[in-house]
C-alpha cells in the first residue's frame, strides 16, 4: 500500500519515532530540501551531461541533509554530511570558475533552458536554506556542514548555469549594456 492515512489529521512521524504537525518548522525545511532535490533533477535532465555526476551527489548529499533534518536524533543514522562534502563543492566551484570571465553583475535567467533550470533549482535551494537556519539556530539540527553545504551549493548551481549560457554564446546581464 502506497498510503498509511496517519497523516489525514495534519501530523507526520519523524525519523526514530516521534509525531509534529505537517506545519512544524522541520517539516517545511524537508520540503523545501525535498523541492531542491527535485529541481537539482530536474535540472540535471537538461544540462551538460559533464555535469550530471556533479548534480547527482548534490542530490545524495541532499539526501544526507534530509536524513539529519528528519531525525530527532541523528546519532542513529547511518549517515550524515560530512565536512568533506563542502570541502569537495569548494574545490568544484573553483574549478568551474576558473575559465568563466570574471563576474560582471548578475543576470536574467533563461538564456538556455538547462541553465534556467539550474537557476531555478539556486533559487530553490536558497529557499531551503533560509527554512534550515531556524532549525540550527534554536539546536534542532547540530551540523554546522549542512548551513555551509547549502551556501556553497547554490554557489556552484549558479556557476553551472553560467556555464550552460556561456556555451550556448552567453548571458544577459541584468542591466543594459
Amino acid at each position: 500500500m502506497w498510503y498509511t492515512g496517519k497523516g489525514d489529521g495534519g501530523e507526520t512521524s519523524l525519523f526514530f519515532g516521534g509525531r509534529v504537525a505537517k506545519d512544524d518548522p522541520r517539516i517545511e525545511a524537508l520540503g523545501a530540501l525535498d523541492e531542491a532535490s527535485s529541481a537539482i533533477g530536474v535540472a540535471r535532465a537538461f544540462a551538460a551531461r559533464a555535469d550530471a555526476a556533479l548534480l547527482i551527489r548534490a542530490g545524495r548529499a541532499l539526501s544526507h541533509i534530509m536524513g539529519e533534518v528528519a531525525a530527532p536524533d541523528p546519532g542513529k543514522l547511518a549517515a550524515r554530511l560530512e565536512p568533506a562534502a563542502v570541502t569537495a563543492l569548494e574545490a568544484e566551484i573553483a574549478a568551474l570558475s576558473a575559465p568563466l570571465p570574471p563576474f560582471a553583475g548578475f543576470v536574467v535567467p533563461g538564456d538556455t533552458p538547462a541553465g534556467a533550470l539550474l537557476d531555478h533549482a539556486r533559487a530553490v535551494t536558497r529557499r531551503a536554506e533560509r527554512r534550515v537556519i531556524p532549525l540550527v539556530r534554536d539546536g534542532r539540527v547540530n551540523n554546522p556542514a549542512i548551513l555551509a553545504y547549502l551556501n556553497r551549493l547554490s554557489s556552484l548551481l549558479y556557476l553551472l548555469a553560467r556555464r550552460e549560457d556561456a556555451a550556448a554564446g552567453g548571458s544577459t546581464p541584468v542591466r543594459d549594456a
